[in-house]
């Protein structure tokens, strides 16, 4: 655990009970705080106060009066729609607001540090898709070099959970726009921006106020280095704005499809090759094609994204290149389950929106294609341009006959549950075909969770073929 610094003898309050509130909450006592926790959830309270926590109704202006700060956990709003009761009160008061990744930047480190002679680096990624992927694969590559790593944020454990960084130790963080948005400090050492895409727009007050979240690790965090990927708009800004000129190479730019070029530091992949590029000469080049753990376009960016990381670490590209050979990619994203008779296998149940399906639909040829689900707003139009690899839809869900109607000039078999969509994809499937679950929807009406679904695909898969 990292014990929080600086807060000795101080009443603290913690709203929000779920992962994050409750290590916050245990930090910052180890810290010498004294917490005062809430949640709406009466187990959520109960669960607390059986560790010992003193549980307190933040609303009330005479608790919120008592202490001197307020962590807030990433699922409450602080500011659009609207704030959380709590959190306008806290405002009203003038008690600062932050929340667990303000709490470990500041915690961070101390005099032990100095009696190392190679000290740890945070590594934070950002931005709306493959921040999951690119943090495994930094993590990945930096175990399989033999550096000691840790996973923390929204992937692995809680960030103020980790155990206090050994020399030469790398911290990989994945981090959402929830929690850069509010923290009070951000300073890791390298800092990624995948991409963005509109998301979580009603929390943000716009897609301005979402990218400003994500512009906040950089522009607010000052790291050292910073990984930039420049396939949309926003993402050309932000690397214009950090670089003090075309051959700053404090500002390493990433592109998927399509070739870089300048007197900087370049790292891009088009036509499944990586390349690395720095002061206009080639320095590298890896074959991605055969690279089982990372298809298509959008994982080539990933790979970018994480190479331009680790050669910022100090990696040498031969070591990166070993290490992605060996990335079993993660659980639900583009993972092979298996290949059994020529025909492959792949679980990406946790490509839940038009977006992400589109992009696990481009990553393969001859699709036998699992899809559907509780539908998402905007119905599935954008979808159809991504279908032309997509021998044949096997759709699933409670409303599958209305997905499957929307799927215009595309074969589609309406299946409803997940073992009969299998067993009929199993059956007609060649040599050389994909079976890929990618449902273009949330999976609510069926499962409790994306990870449930991909589980049950597997499973389904497994009894079909007889597979291990």
């Amino acid at each position: 655990m990292i014990p929080v610094r600086g807060v000795e003898g101080q009443k603290i309050a913690v709203l929000g009970l779920g992962r994050s509130g409750l290590i916050a909450a245990r930090a910052l006592r180890e810290g010498g705080a004294e917490p005062i926790c809430w949640d709406d959830n009466p187990a959520a309270r109960e669960a607390a106060e059986s560790e010992g926590f003193v549980c307190a109704d933040l609303t009330r202006r005479d608790t919120l009066e008592q202490v001197v700060s307020l962590i807030v956990s990433p699922g409450i709003p602080h500011l659009y729609p609207e704030p959380n009761p709590v959190v306008a009160l806290a405002l009203d008061l003038g008690v600062p607001v932050d929340n667990d990744i303000g709490l470990f930047f500041r915690s961070l480190g101390g005099s032990d540090w100095d009696e190392f002679d190679s000290q740890p680096k945070v590594v934070a990624v950002t931005g709306s898709n493959g921040k999951s992927t690119t943090s495994a694969l930094i993590h990945h590559i930096c175990t399989s070099a033999g550096r000691p790593a840790q996973l923390a944020g929204n992937i692995g454990r809680g960030v103020l959970d980790i155990d206090p960084p050994e020399e030469g130790g790398v911290v990989v963080l994945e981090l959402s726009s929830y929690q850069t948005d509010l923290a009070r400090a951000l300073t890791p050492d390298i800092a990624v921006f995948t991409n963005l895409t509109p998301d979580h727009l009603d929390r943000h007050g716009g897609l301005g106020g979402y990218f400003a979240a994500k512009r906040r690790l950089f522009a607010e965090g000052g790291p050292d280095r910073a990984v930039v990927g420049v396939d949309e708009a926003e993402g050309q800004y932000l690397a214009n704005q950090l670089s003090q000129g075309p051959v700053d190479d404090r500002v390493i730019r990433v592109s998927s499809g399509r070739k870089l070029s300048g007197p900087g530091w370049l790292v891009y992949a088009r036509k499944g090759f990586l390349t690395e590029w720095r002061k206009g000469k080639q320095v590298a080049s890896i074959d991605l094609r055969e690279i089982t753990g990372l298809p298509g376009a959008h994982n080539h960016q990933n790979a970018c994204a994480a190479y331009a990381a680790c050669r910022a670490l100090g990696l040498a590209p031969r070591v990166i290149e070993a290490a992605f050979h060996s990335f079993a990619g993660l659980p639900h994203r583009s993972q092979t389950v298996l290949e059994a008779g020529g025909v492959r296998y792949v679980n990406d149940s946790k490509a839940t929106n038009v977006d992400a399906a589109a992009k696990a639909l481009a990553a393969f040829d001859r699709i036998r294609w699992i899809c559907g689900g509780l539908e998402k707003e905007g119905g599935l139009d954008a979808l159809l341009p991504a279908t032309g690899s997509v021998l044949k839809a096997y759709v699933i869900g409670r409303e599958a006959a209305q997905f499957a109607m929307q799927l215009r000039g595309v074969e589609a078999e309406v299946c409803t549950d997940m073992a009969n969509a299998v067993a009929r994809a199993v059956a007609e499937a060649e040599p050389g075909d994909t079976v890929l679950l990618a449902p273009a929807a949330a999976s609510f009406d069926q499962y409790d969770n994306f990870e449930k679904r991909g589980e049950d695909f597997a499973a389904c898969v497994r009894a079909e073929t007889g597979g291990e």
